[in-house]
């Protein structure tokens, strides 16, 4: 246990440096600049990279497997996988917009031992072990009436599940970084964060808010029941859905699965 999260500080440590530099030196062009395609099969920016970059070198240095956003999979012959995405949000900070974070997850036999998540820039962090006690931090909100919901931006195939839900609660956000938005879930600032059904998540992003979600008392869920897999297959997706409680979460799911106008080929 000290040996992961000793694991999971020095790579969210490296990242925050990484990120500063970023921020401070290089100009919104340089950060932006497309240099390829990462592991998940979409275009990497030049800050994902190298934000990435020092963060593999201290997962090579544990000699933990990786699976991560840019790179993909790096098989060691270990028993644990570091589910990872250096920076979530990244055009975000790309444009100079303060909100994205680092998030990690240490994988042991389809389990998450323990979560990470930091918000770059910033003192705001989030972390879960496995054994760790549930303690209610989530508003608790049981109903998507009178809520406040974050979400990813609507797209044309998810637009009218995307309206249906902003209608019915009480206030929406669009902050751009899944991981963040999922972890002020489990502070209780929100009472839910989801993908309007546009199935855009992959693993590196939830793995580790998974965790962090559920010891804050909330529940992490896919639209169309899915369960979590930790192949190293970045092509499998999910919806997301965070919130405060599991029958909010289903009360979100069973609208953006109930809509038929909505595809899951964005």
């Amino acid at each position: 246990m000290t040996q992961f999260s000793s694991l999971l500080s020095e790579m969210a440590s490296v990242a925050e440096n990484a990120y500063q530099f970023a921020m401070t030196n290089l100009t919104s062009a340089q950060r932006s600049a497309d240099i390829g395609i990462g592991g998940d099969g979409t275009p990497t920016m030049f800050l994902d990279q190298f934000i990435e970059e020092p963060v593999l070198a201290v997962a090579e240095k544990f000699k933990i497997n990786v699976l991560s956003e840019e790179v993909g999979w790096i098989d060691r012959g270990s028993a644990y996988t570091v589910v990872l995405d250096p920076v979530d949000g990244t055009a975000n900070s790309a444009a100079g917009v303060p909100i994205s974070g680092f998030s990690a997850a240490i994988v042991e036999d389809d389990i998450i031992v323990e979560s990470l998540v930091t918000w770059l820039g910033t003192n705001y962090s989030w972390r879960a072990h496995c054994d760790d006690a549930v303690v209610q931090r989530t508003t608790g909100r049981t109903k998507l009436a009178g809520a406040a919901l974050s979400m990813l931006r609507p797209r044309p195939s998810t637009w009218n599940t995307w309206s249906v839900l902003a209608q019915t609660s009480e206030r929406v956000r669009i902050l751009g970084s899944s991981v963040i938005e999922a972890c002020l879930v489990a502070d209780g600032a929100i009472d839910a964060f989801c993908d309007p059904g546009g199935d855009i998540h992959r693993i590196v992003d939830i793995a580790a808010v998974s965790l962090i979600v559920e010891k804050s008392g909330g529940a992490l869920k896919d639209a169309q029941g899915r369960p979590l897999s930790f192949s190293p297959d970045l092509t499998l997706r999910w919806s997301g859905i965070a919130a405060a409680t599991p029958q909010l979460a289903d009360e979100i799911a069973s609208i953006i699965g109930g809509n038929p106008a909505v595809s899951s080929n964005d």
